[in-house]
């Protein structure tokens, strides 16, 4: 009778550390520099699992369901399953990945040529520089920033023959657009960067995202991997189910992550949008910090255990 009921303990304990694990927190090892000074190698950190809602474990069996769905926020740090991972159908079953989010759904992130995110203030999306027009176009562009629904601000300047009002970097980029290449709005003060910058918007569902040269692959690689379509390039156009288009629709939300370290390139450069169902949860608290190659009673970070994981 005594062994029976030191079974049923031992029982009752596994399942409660396999709920724990599954439903509330899980341990993870920072197996690389890419977090640093956020994270260091070789740490181990708790993940909160109901930070975002809990995804239900065993996704083979009833596919992806999240309870008390909440947003994750810009600069958390999440951990995720490989999006790129080819070779394991399984979402839950992929190797787990960690970065820290600068995009969320429908956020608009400047890129350069490399898919670097240019992080500074100097360079954010929504800082307006100032651009000078002819004088005699300006009806002309009332109506464009009324159809890209771009707020009209205020005339800065004008002398006989221009104007000058400001605008975003990305609001210019529209507006280049809806000219076809025949853009009027010049920038006064001009940088060789803003030539070589791009808006990147980030997925968000149910929304359309604008196909063009340079996100052209990163758009079809998203759409086979994520959202199951058939997406080819052709000729230099997407094709999606066997039809050109010129705007693609997305079913999931999706976010940017990056590492703290930017010569790491373990993060959405390499594998490019990260949808929600990847999401795991968020980085919590480190609970064990040991410096790496250290004997057995000393190197120990005791002043970041217990920390908080910023």
């Amino acid at each position: 009778m005594k062994g029976w009921k030191i079974a049923i303990a031992i029982v009752g304990v596994t399942l409660v550390v396999v709920l724990l694990r599954g439903c509330v927190a899980t341990s993870y090892l920072i197996p690389s520099s890419g977090m640093e000074n956020s994270l260091y190698q070789g740490e181990r950190i708790l993940v909160n699992k109901w930070s975002y809602g809990l995804r239900l474990p065993f996704m083979k069996l009833w596919g992806y369901h999240r309870w008390a769905d909440s947003p994750v926020r810009k600069e958390d740090i999440l951990v995720f399953n490989n999006p790129a991972n080819l070779s394991e159908p399984m979402i839950d079953r992929r190797e787990v990945f960690i970065g820290r989010c600068i995009g969320t759904p429908g956020d608009t992130l400047l890129i350069d040529s490399l898919f670097s995110v240019i992080p500074s203030k100097k360079n954010a999306p929504d800082q307006k520089f100032l651009y000078s027009y002819p004088r005699q176009r300006e009806r002309q562009l009332d109506s464009l920033l009324s159809i890209l629904s771009i707020a009209r601000g205020k005339l800065l300047g004008q002398d006989l023959i221009k104007n000058i009002r400001s605008f975003s970097r990305y609001e210019h980029y529209l507006l280049e657009q809806a000219m076809n290449g025949n853009c009027w709005i010049e920038p006064i003060v001009k940088e060789e960067s803003m030539e070589t910058l791009k808006p990147l918007i980030i997925p968000s569902k149910g929304k359309a995202i604008r196909v063009y040269p340079w996100n052209r692959t990163l758009l079809q690689n998203t759409l086979v991997l994520h959202e199951k379509k058939q997406a080819e390039i052709k000729n230099d156009t997407l094709f999606i189910e066997g039809k050109p288009v010129q705007h693609c629709y997305f079913s999931k939300d999706y976010y940017w992550v990056n590492a703290n370290n930017s010569i790491n390139l373990s993060d959405s450069r390499l594998f490019g949008f990260v949808p929600q169902d990847h999401i795991i949860g968020k980085a919590s608290v480190i609970w064990f910090s040991k410096k790496k190659g250290t004997g057995l009673f000393n190197g120990y970070r005791w002043d970041r255990m217990w920390k908080r994981v910023e």
